[in-house]
């Protein structure tokens, strides 16, 4: 569930103060039940809330992790990210999906089309708005989208602005390579290292230098030493994706990350306290105690 946007701000400027590197949020309108199923939550529109998050900053990337090709015109996209970058004076990453939530697409008649179609709308999507951040005009001829001397005024701060992709599948990955800036994932060391050598296997296909991708993970947190809410959360849902045991466990794992060449691990704040007080001292906690021992 989104946070209340006061706490959002507030976060985003603790965020700044401590000397984080990036402040994500997710691109969805209601909470994922991976099914047609709708329930309850509230879930603000990202492209809404970046904005006031650049505005309150000074240092902290800021982006969507990611924004759906499926729901956006790619048009859109890149005009929003260029005017964000300015806003946020060269601290904006446009992350970039090919859409997949089922609930948000039925509810709202958007087309969630099968995976070939989608990735090739992706595809699409992606050179057109990688030329409309960087040239000044662009015509683009496609199946999926007609983009004809198109202007997009003023161009961003960032030369390029980074785009970062997140997905595991070859083919995906082989796009990431050839389009996108940064690479992003889902897991554990263990989960994500077939990912990682699946795209470092796309870089190698299409002739990219496998160091020049920044490459993130995204994994949750339950930092515990009780035993039965280690098994507890490993064997949920969310288990492949989730990091649970102790502190030692945690600078052990995020140590893991690093050696098998991760620029950067995002940290989704929903399992880190029930109410803002505890999210905030968990914000510090962390670049207090954890951090330290990284570097």
């Amino acid at each position: 569930m989104s946070r209340p946007t006061d706490e959002t701000l507030n976060l985003g400027r603790l965020a700044d103060e401590l000397g984080y590197f990036g402040f994500w949020f997710a691109d969805h309108y209601m909470a994922n039940t991976n099914s047609e199923e709708i329930i309850p939550g509230d879930i603000h529109e990202v492209w809404s809330v970046l904005p006031a998050v650049a505005a309150v900053t000074e240092t902290v990337r800021v982006g969507p992790l990611v924004s759906p090709t499926s729901v956006h015109h790619p048009a859109v996209l890149a005009n929003r990210a260029a005017t964000l970058d300015h806003v946020a004076h060269g601290r904006f990453v446009l992350g970039l999906g090919a859409g997949w939530q089922i609930n948000e697409h039925k509810a709202y008649g958007i087309e969630l089309e099968e995976p070939k179609q989608r990735v090739d709308r992706f595809e699409e999507a992606i050179q057109v708005i990688r030329s409309l951040l960087d040239e000044d005009r662009t015509t683009f001829n496609g199946q999926y989208y007609t983009i004809t001397d198109a202007p997009s005024e003023p161009a961003p701060i960032q030369s390029p602005l980074p785009i970062v992709v997140g997905t595991g599948r070859p083919r995906m990955c082989r796009i990431t390579a050839r389009y996108a800036q940064e690479w992003n994932s889902w897991g554990t060391p263990e989960t994500v290292k077939p990912k990682l050598d699946t795209f470092l296997a796309a870089c190698d296909k299409v002739d990219v230098d496998q160091a020049s991708k920044h490459k993130s993970v995204q994994a949750l947190l339950v930092v515990t030493d009780d035993q039965t809410k280690i098994d507890s959360a490993l064997a949920g849902p969310m288990g492949d994706n989730t990091i649970a045991g102790s502190q030692q466990v945690l600078v052990d794992t995020l140590g893991r990350y690093a050696e098998m060449g991760f620029d950067e691990v995002i940290i989704p704040d929903a399992t880190l306290g029930d109410m803002p007080e505890a999210r905030a001292d968990a914000y510090r906690w962390f670049m207090e105690d954890i951090a330290p021992q990284l570097a």
